[in-house]
């Protein structure tokens, strides 16, 4: 059975998608107050709210739940992310008025990662997400969880051939900048101000090389320490978050 957990990931999906819900699960003589919110949704939406022990919720969940859970709908799983409609991402571009930030993930594997860079997307007011159909994580319970109720209200695109993606967004006007340690330019020196695409590499890999040729520059995050390079998600904040203070949206 497909499942949801955490307080945040179960909060956002009682209020962004309830019909999608079955049953809530929370755990037995669990009093605080996030308890009661959870509780008080599920009550307000008319849905099935079951009180279980923690070995009951164990068995469900093998991960960290915080002692909520709830069972969704088979077809939901993967229904926030959406196959591609150029149409739809479109409309969502021309709607941003020429401040598009649209964050495109070249392959990620880990969901703790994606889940993570869904979270910072939302914080940071991304115009949508994009990540590949094949060779990526997807929208798991556990990325779920990580991104805190973001995948319930950020646009998430999945994409058969990513190249081709991003020339016909290059035809749409918006710019594609790829992050690479191989790039002589640094972030700082990029314009992030108009409609833009950010493309981040997977964590073991990077870019692929079709995808760096058809970014439009590639820049690379300056490293002062021996690291020489950074987790994906970090990555992801540190781009997303330069993106909001150029435009002064922060």
């Amino acid at each position: 059975m497909p499942y949801v957990f955490g307080i945040h990931a179960v909060e956002s999906i009682l209020r962004n998608r309830p019909s999608d819900v079955i049953c809530l699960f929370l755990k037995q003589n669990r009093t605080d107050k996030r308890k009661e919110k959870l509780y008080q949704l599920a009550s307000a939406k008319n849905i099935n709210i079951q009180i279980c022990s923690i070995n009951s919720l164990n068995e469900m969940v093998s991960e960290k739940h915080q002692g909520a859970i709830v069972q969704i709908k088979e077809e939901l799983k993967e229904s926030s992310s959406i196959e591609l409609d150029l149409g739809q991402l479109t409309s969502l571009i021309e709607k941003a008025e020429g401040k598009a930030l649209i964050l495109i993930l070249d392959g990620i594997t880990d969901p703790q990662n994606l889940g993570a860079c869904l979270r910072t997307s939302d914080a940071a007011g991304v115009t949508a997400v994009v990540i590949p159909k094949n060779k990526s994580v997807g929208i798991t319970p556990v990325v779920r969880k990580v991104a805190c109720g973001a995948v319930e209200v950020v646009p998430i695109f999945k994409v058969t051939n990513l190249a081709r993606l991003l020339r016909q967004l290059k035809k749409q006007g918006v710019w594609i900048y790829g992050a690479t340690e191989k790039a002589t330019k640094q972030i700082y020196d990029v314009d992030l101000t108009d409609d833009v695409a950010i493309v981040l590499g997977g964590e073991s890999k990077g870019l692929r090389r079709l995808t760096q040729e058809n970014c439009d520059s590639i820049f690379r995050i300056p490293m002062g320490g021996s690291v020489t390079s950074l987790n994906v998600s970090v990555a992801a904040g540190i781009c997303l978050f330069e993106s909001v203070r150029q435009r002064g949206s922060a």
